[in-house]
């Protein structure tokens, strides 16, 4: 059902909105806009990331292929000690102050020993940290993919919630044959995000993370990094890099970027591996676990290797017979694998909140539809719910929930954050944030601009112009401002 267009921004709604848009009353819309200006002066946010592999080898029988590499999960923000200290205050005791967790399968197929505790040991970056290090999926799950499910709650029984991976999918084991670019699910494109890890005469306690530690690279037996693979030219050098975009192909020129840090490592060329030679004469598409060398790009057979912690450089040996092959030694051999990374953010700050925060909305799109004096915004992503109402900034927008993938909620018009018509003159970007019904916030990387006509913009005298009785001028303004000038971004 429609909403009422908007009239002059300065006049209330002539009627109240139809029955599927929601919005607080005049009290609680105070209270709560009170305490989103005081989040956003000082946002007290509270994250858990999710970091895990994009596949799955399946287990047979009594053997338990654990997920390489293991499912990881940091908790970061200001928020998690804030809560903290409300519990200890709250309760008058140290129990409430570290987080725990348990980590599985989602429901179909799970059972008890699927499910991994998680105990969190925080880090130099005050970031928690914990792994799964014994997950698996046996054969007798039939599943093609399935998700993870991570529960956490505070060592003094209070639940904070429930988060999911992304989809895994599941495979009996790494393809030997020629990867088909029909099968895109096990192809590696460029942009992606890999893991690397090696095993040294193929002893799962032997394996080694490539990993990032003080702006340094390191292989570590704890941590790994998720590194983003770029495609590129040939021809290029390491002071300019153009990025392609493709699937990524043995022979290829790649480089590999840390998402955390940015630290990336020089241009390298791609290689396939078998039985420990680097072959240079393939070029065919790189599909999940395979074995792969990284050779320095220009240089003579040098490879990306480990030693131990440490991340050095091998000169392979040219093979006399077969001048297409150079010889590794093991550090020198890594597996490849995609990764995703899924993050949840809300915050606790506006009360003291006993119920858990899940589900946690996720935002992954923006669509602005509407002219004349209205328009609405659908908010696309995934965890919607009814409790739900989307706020520019300090403003609540009327909401209606239409499905756990989409809510809409009229844009509030521009004077709702204080500006005079007569003297707007800038951009005003706002964050778009989603508050549930009892104060809980969910922030997200986007943000909503209102942009001024062109007109209006400084340096032009226009507004200085206008008659005294200037009514009429700013609806039409108004009018056509409100039709065409939104505009939305997306922080990266």
């Amino acid at each position: 059902e429609p909403a009422e267009p908007l009239t002059h921004p300065c006049r209330p709604r002539s009627r109240s909105p139809p029955r599927c848009w929601l919005r607080s009353n005049p009290y609680q819309a105070n209270l709560l806009r009170d305490g989103v200006r005081r989040y956003l002066q000082l946002p007290a946010d509270q994250t858990v990331l999710i970091l895990h592999a994009k596949v799955a080898q399946k287990s047979y029988g009594n053997e338990k292929r654990f997920f390489c590499p293991p499912p990881c999960v940091y908790l970061s923000g200001p928020g998690w000690k804030l809560k903290q200290e409300q519990i200890k205050a709250r309760d008058a005791g140290e129990a409430g102050f570290r987080v725990c967790g348990y980590m599985g399968l989602d429901s179909m197929g799970s059972s008890l020993m699927e499910t991994q505790k998680l105990n969190f040991e925080e880090q130099p970056d005050e970031k928690g940290f914990s792994c799964a290090k014994a997950l698996y999926i046996s054969d007798t799950d039939k599943r093609k993919h399935f998700r993870l499910v991570l529960k956490l709650f505070f060592s003094n029984g209070q639940e904070i919630g429930t988060f999911h991976s992304k989809l895994i999918k599941v495979i009996s084991k790494p393809s030997q044959k020629k990867q088909s670019l029909k099968n895109t699910d096990l192809c590696i494109s460029s942009g992606s995000k890999v893991s690397l890890f090696n095993r040294l005469r193929s002893q799962t306690v032997s394996t080694r993370y490539l990993s990032v530690e003080g702006g340094a690279f390191i292989a570590s037996a704890r941590q790994w990094a998720a590194f983003t693979l770029h495609l590129a030219d040939e021809c290029c050098t390491r002071s300019e890099f153009p990025l392609r975009e493709g699937y990524i192909r043995y022979g290829s020129v790649v480089q590999l970027v840390c998402t955390a840090t940015g630290v990336m490592l020089p241009p390298l060329i791609i290689r396939k591996v078998m039985k420990q030679y680097a072959m240079l004469d393939v070029d065919e598409p790189i599909s999940q676990l395979h074995k792969c060398a990284f050779q320095f790009q220009g240089s003579d057979r040098m490879y990306l290797c480990l030693s131990t912690e440490k991340v050095i450089q091998f000169q392979a040996s040219p093979c006399p017979k077969e001048a297409n092959r150079e010889l590794l030694n093991d550090g020198s051999c890594w597996t490849i694998i995609s990764t995703e990374t899924v993050e949840y953010t809300f915050s606790e700050s506006l009360a003291c909140i006993r119920e858990p925060v899940s589900p946690v909305p996720l935002i992954a799109a923006l669509q602005l539809t509407g002219g004349g004096d209205v328009a609405m915004l659908e908010v696309q992503g995934e965890y919607f719910h009814t409790h739900l109402k989307v706020w520019f900034g300090d403003v609540e927008a009327e909401t209606m929930y239409r499905s756990p993938k989409s809510l809409v909620c009229v844009v509030p018009d521009v004077s709702a954050f204080g500006s005079d018509w007569r003297w707007l003159r800038y951009p005003i970007t706002v964050p778009l944030l989603l508050i549930r019904d009892d104060g809980l916030i969910y922030s997200s990387s986007f943000t909503f601009t209102y942009t001024p006509e062109q007109s209006c913009i400084p340096g032009q005298q226009v507004l200085s112009d206008a008659p005294e009785d200037s009514d009429k001028l700013l609806d039409s303004i108004h009018q056509e401002f409100t039709r065409t000038n939104f505009h939305l971004f997306m922080q990266s």
